[in-house]
């Protein structure tokens, strides 16, 4: 069985809600009783949103990088970065990695490949929908994605960071988020909604809304964490 390193922290409500994903996709899998053993490395959200406010790429990729270095040490395998826009640096992380790690961009596309989706909005913070780290992957795979008009970039921003990434989830919130789904899929012939940020599906709960698919990054990241444990 191989150990997981989780670069958790970023934010903390997410990195619970991996936490619980992770062992219970794993007794689902392994029926013995037994636990998943795995080391989370809780990183400073501040630092690191500093750093992306700021346009210092390289800084984020560093200051990642330093913390990835110290889950080997700990007899890790492999690793995850249990958030998405972190992975802004992904590639140029994982180049230097001492471990391997797994994107969360290229498991979510794969899921949706499966599924043959065509046509998908983008939901994260304003440097997931506004960067080409999503893109670039899913054109690869012929898979469209759409980002929503710039005041409702602003919205999902805004009551990312002042109220999901606290823990609270009201319910106007959620009205507010599924009305912009629901505008976008007036305009456009819509497949589903990426939720390219690891706290929304902790208020867009639900595989789907009004017949379009709503994909949970996190789970899906989870579940390839897990399948990468018993491999």
């Amino acid at each position: 069985m191989k150990t997981l390193g989780m670069i958790g922290g970023v934010g903390p409500e997410s990195t619970i809600d991996y936490y619980k994903n992770i062992i219970a996709l794993y007794r689902e899998r392994q029926r013995d009783g037994s636990y998943p053993q795995f080391v989370i490395n809780s990183i400073d959200l501040k630092k690191g949103l500093d750093f992306m406010y700021a346009g210092k790429l390289d800084s984020m990729a560093g200051f990642l990088l330093r913390e990835i270095e110290k889950l080997p040490r700990a007899g890790v395998d492999f690793g995850i970065i249990a958030a998405n826009t972190p992975h802004t640096v992904f590639d140029d992380i994982a180049s230097k990695s001492p471990i391997p790690l797994i994107s969360i961009v290229e498991t979510t596309c794969a899921a949706a490949k499966v599924r043959s989706l065509k046509k998908l909005a983008l939901f994260g913070t304003k440097f997931t929908m506004q960067s080409d780290f999503y893109q670039k992957v899913f054109k690869r795979e012929g898979i469209d994605l759409v980002v929503p008009e710039s005041k409702d970039q602003d919205y999902i921003h805004e009551k990312y960071f002042s109220e999901l990434v606290p823990g609270n989830f009201l319910p106007e919130t959620r009205a507010g988020l599924l009305a912009i789904v629901d505008r976008m899929k007036a305009k456009i012939d819509l497949d589903g909604v990426i939720l390219a940020g690891t706290e929304l599906p902790l208020i867009l709960r639900g595989e789907s809304h009004n017949g379009i698919a709503l994909l949970d990054t996190g789970k899906i990241h989870c579940q390839a964490a897990v399948d990468a444990m018993f491999s």
